[in-house]
């Protein structure tokens, strides 16, 4: 079963360790999105938040039960906003980001994000240099949009198995896309991004995960994202440096002063999914459908990445 792809369909699974609670009336929803959030007891003042965005068929529960976002929400004091797609929208509950409008600032998902966003940050007193986004597949996706629509607003953000912005305005194409078929020019990319906003800087960091053995989205997908996030942070090809995380290859993009601005896992063999390390020291989340146990915890290791266990 293709995760991404809307024209497939499954029934409705229910999760049952949801800890979820709603955000109403975060204000205008032109996306039609719902909205869950986890606030952790005796969160502290001026917290992180971090926003989570699930793959297709999925929902906001599954997807945090899955990866652990709430355990580490609550290890670290972090606030969690989970907006969730609905299937009026999207048949296979997958973020639109292929749709045009779903696609720009101040329009759609987009702006139905940011009203969620803002209602967070003053409901819970969030610190707004600390605001953090990331997402899984069309999540993940959705991720590159909110980045490069909204700059602004994110610290940082970490995109799995997911699409660089601008490479699709149809269905058709954001099929295409998925198998690495068709993309824009780099220079096209690189554009799209730039236009996406009038910001100047700076910009958010990035953490990039795919598995090499994806054959639902590519991971020549990665390799786009990478080429057009170091070209808006002027950073050469080459990375800075190179390690082995857990058995799995981890690239570095620094810049002058030597702050990690982009970093890259490749999960050697893994498929379409979010990585997990579910089991011993250091581990979150369950495994299970496109939640992959392969002895790393994706969740942690962006957690720690954005310095969020020194919140």
């Amino acid at each position: 079963m293709n995760l991404m792809d809307p024209t497939t369909y499954m029934g409705e699974s229910q999760c049952q360790n949801d800890r979820l609670a709603d955000l109403i009336e975060f204000g205008p929803n032109p996306g039609g999105l719902n909205a869950k959030i986890y606030i952790p007891e005796n969160l502290p003042a001026d917290a992180p938040l971090v926003v989570v965005l699930h793959g297709s068929k999925q929902t906001a529960a599954e997807y945090d039960m899955g990866a652990g976002w709430s355990e580490i929400a609550d290890q670290y004091g972090v606030a969690l906003l989970f907006p969730e797609q609905q299937r009026v929208n999207n048949l296979m509950l997958g973020f639109n980001w292929f749709v045009p409008v779903d696609g720009h600032r101040d329009a759609g998902e987009p702006l139905s994000i940011l009203h969620m966003v803002e209602k967070v940050v003053s409901d819970h007193g969030i610190d707004r240099r600390r605001i953090f986004i990331t997402g899984l597949s069309s999540g993940g996706a959705m991720t590159s949009v909110m980045l490069a629509t909204y700059p602004e607003i994110f610290a940082g953000g970490a995109i799995i198995a997911g699409l660089p912005y601008g490479s699709a305005a149809t269905l058709s194409a954001a099929l295409l896309r998925m198998k690495g078929l068709g993309s824009p020019t780099a220079e096209q990319l690189e554009a799209r991004l730039r236009n996406a906003s009038v910001h100047e800087g700076p910009w958010p960091t990035l953490s990039v995960w795919h598995g090499s053995g994806d054959r639902t989205v590519y991971p020549s997908n990665a390799n786009a994202i990478l080429e057009q996030w170091r070209a808006l942070h002027d950073l050469e090809k080459r990375p800075s440096s190179t390690y082995i995380v857990n058995g799995y290859p981890r690239r570095v993009w620094s810049d002058a002063e030597g702050r990690e601005l982009i970093e890259e896992y490749s999960i050697t063999g893994m498929g379409h999914g979010t990585p997990l390390k579910t089991h011993g020291k250091n581990s979150y989340g369950a495994s299970g459908d496109y939640m992959l146990e392969v002895n790393i915890s994706s969740t942690r290791h962006i957690a720690d990445f954005w310095g969020l266990s020194a919140a």
